[in-house]
This record gives structure tokens, sequence and C-alpha cells, in this order.
């Protein structure tokens, strides 16, 4: 469970004013409209205000829409999220197409702070609005969309893209002590936005949501808050809701080594998905209320970590390095380290999340995992595996929701798209 920014200016950026709506965008395809401004980058960032270098956490700045690599995965880990699976309803793969070109475009104006098309307000009174309203005045929030596909969209005799399925992008296998839900299961499409306002997550699902209705509905969807993994080290390690920190060994978004090596898709078996890199999401259910009536002692000897400073058994520092023998054999330090699972290393992005109770008096509350990786056959298979058979922590937690997508290379350019690749 357990940055070089740069703002965007000038017209390339979309500046406030006039910019192409939504009815237009539908029009013209989608395509090739220059919204968004074309800077690679995702990861850490930094921007100055006055004299003063401040890091994009603390800005509220924009995160770079464009790049090798969707944002979303290696950038500095947001506050917020909202995540969002959806079925394809249209049976049509033009419109599927053109949905994408189009959700694109948005997507370039929402990350960058931008009302979409002609905004929410001062259009025809007789038409809804091209936005709809609720992120008005607030500041970008480092926004990030990232796109991903499921294996259902690869389905025989829908979109004529079963030959395209990557080898990668299995179908997970029924791990031990599973007990998912349909309901918050699977998707077609999914669409992670982290933010670090709510509001600004929120407000760019329902808005592609609305955009993608009559062609895609959506299937499940997960607020999170309180990120329970970082990609930035060298920052305070967030703790998840057992109050243990999460996430301490967890690949920096700066390590251009490890990213290459463990999270974005390459080689020569890639095809279309180089540059990309495969999530599998998981909604962990905690039970917390027997979690919490647990000896503390115990506590530690099932993560394998003191629960105040984080510091492995025997150690006296979070960052120490673990001696894996001096903990129990199912404590969860243990087996999720790489070292017990023959180098695999996955890049985590998880959120806490309340959903309120769950009938019984009992908080509906846990983990909404996130992990990224090269070839998930190779990571969170095997590690799952070990895990679901031996982690003293399966007496406190249960997967309720599962998931798997194929998240497609970054958007090069204000000409390119999500999926171009996959379709062209």
């Amino acid at each position: 469970m357990s940055e070089q920014d740069q703002q965007p200016t000038g017209d390339a950026a979309g500046t406030p004013g006039r910019a192409p709506s939504r009815r237009a965008l539908l029009g013209w395809g989608g395509a090739g409209l220059a919204l968004g401004a074309a800077v690679a980058g995702g990861t850490a960032a930094a921007v100055r205000s006055g004299d003063t270098a401040v890091t994009a956490a603390d800005s509220g700045a924009a995160v770079p829409f464009h790049g090798a690599h969707q944002a979303g995965i290696a950038t500095a880990v947001q506050d917020r999220l909202h995540f969002a699976a959806f079925d394809v309803t249209t049976e049509d793969r033009a419109e599927l197409v053109a949905l994408l070109k189009e959700w694109t475009r948005v997507a370039e104006r929402m990350t960058a702070g931008h009302a979409v098309g002609d905004g929410a307000y001062g259009g025809l009174a007789e038409a809804p609005p091209d936005d709809t309203g609720e992120a008005l005045g607030l500041r970008p929030s480092r926004l990030t969309l990232t796109v991903g596909f499921g294996p259902s969209l690869f389905a025989k005799g829908r979109f004529g893209l079963e030959d395209r399925r990557p080898g990668a992008l299995v179908d997970l296998p029924k791990f031990p002590g599973d007990n998912l839900d349909r309901a918050r299961s699977g998707g077609d499409l999914c669409v992670q936005a982290c933010a670090d306002d709510p509001q600004v997550a929120v407000h760019a699902i329902r808005n592609l949501a609305r955009i993608g209705m009559g062609r895609t509905a959506i299937r499940w969807s997960q607020l999170g808050f309180g990120k329970t993994s970082s990609t930035t080290p060298d920052a305070q390690t967030p703790r998840n809701m057992m109050g243990f920190k999460d996430g301490t060994r967890n690949i920096s978004g700066t390590d251009t080594a490890a990213l290459d090596r463990h999270v974005w898709a390459d080689g020569k078996d890639a095809g279309w998905m180089a540059g990309g890199s495969y999530l599998v999401a998981r909604r962990i259910r905690m039970h917390i209320e027997t979690w919490d009536r647990t000896g503390l002692q115990e506590q530690e000897d099932v993560f394998g970590r003191d629960k105040g400073e984080g510091a492995p058994v025997g150690k006296a520092k979070e960052r120490d390095e673990p001696f894996l023998k001096a903990m129990l054999p199912t404590a969860h330090v243990r087996l999720a380290h790489p070292d017990t699972n023959d180098g695999a290393t996955i890049l985590r992005r998880g959120y806490s999340f309340t959903d309120g109770t769950d009938g019984l008096g009992r908080l509906d509350a846990g983990l909404f995992f996130l992990a990224y990786q090269r070839d998930t056959r190779t990571a969170f298979v095997p590690l799952q595996r070990r895990l679901a058979a031996h982690d003293a922590l399966n007496e406190y937690i249960q997967h309720v929701g599962s998931a798997h997508f194929a998240v497609p290379p970054g958007v090069r350019d204000t000409d390119d798209w999500w999926g171009r690749a996959l379709f062209s």
C-alpha cells in the first residue's frame, strides 16, 4: 500500500478572451487547434514569484500539458484526486476518435487554468454554456489530466483494435481475498484528475463527462484526498489512513533512470505504447474500527516500520536501508520490497478516501491505490500475488475495486491528441 515549470503566455497558451467554443470544436473535428502551451515536462517544477523561486506546489501554477509522457505520472503528487472510469457507449470508431481529440483540446485549456470553449457565461441565452463554471476565478492548482485505455476497449467487434491490444494490458487475475464489486471495477477509458484544489479536479471530470455524453458514460468514479505516496522524496512522507508513512521508497519524479527502467513502456515490443505506462487502480477498503483497536506493537509489526519516525525495524531513521530479515516474514514492507520481488518496482500515486458509512456504522474508508509500471505482468501481478498470500495487513484490508489501463504516451503538441498512435 504502502520541478522547471513555465507559465503559458501569449495566444498559444489560450489567453483569456474568446477561444473556440465546444460547438466549434465539434464542427472542426477537434483537430489542429492551437490551444495550450507547447512545452515539455510535467515532473517536479519551480516558478518565480518576484525574486523568489517557489515550488509549483506552493504557487498554484499550471503543469505543462505537452510532453513525451502524460503529466500526472511522474508529476509531483497533488493533494486531491477525482478519478473516473468511462464506458464508451458509441459503436462508431470515428465518434470515439473525435471525442478523444475534443477531450485533448479541452484538457489543454483546463490544465492551463482557462475555461472550456466560450466559458460559463456571456454566450447565447438559449444554449447551455460551454463551461460549467464552478472553477471560475480559481488558479490552475497544478491540475493534471491523465487518460488510459482499458482491456475492454480492445474487444473483438468493437473498434477494430483487437490486434492493437498490448501484451502487458492483461486481464488482472483474481487474487486471494479479493471481494471485487463489478460496479467499481473495469472501464473502457479512464481519466485521472489530480489538483491541489478539489473543485478544480471535480470541474475537470465533470466537463469531460458532459462533453462525452452520448458517446461515453461514467462507469464509476472515486474522490481522493491526502496523497498517500509522493514522487518528491525530499518532501515529508505522507501518511495513510492507518497513520503510517506511505511511499518512503517510492520512485522520484526526477529520477529519469528509474523512470525509464520501471515506469515508461519502451523497447521493440512497446509499439504505440512507447513512452506510455500501465496503470493499476485498486480500491482498498480498510477495516478502520478493527485497526483502531489493535495494539501499537502489532501495528508496527504488521508494517515493519515504527509509527512515529517511520524507521524500519532495528533502524533509527525513516530512510535508513531496511534490514528485511529483522522483520516478521509477514511484514508488509518485507513482502513488498523489490529485493523480495526480483527487483519489481512500481510508482505509487495513491490517495485516501472516506465515502460515508457502510450502513452498519462502519466507515467506508481506505486507500485508492494507483500504481504505474513498465509492464504489469512483471511488476504489480507478482507483487500482489505475494502480498495477497502472506501479508499480515490482509487482516485489516480488502480489495473491493480493480481496473487496469494502458496509459498512452504524452501529447506532443497542439496537432497531437490522446491515443493518436493507437488509432493511426
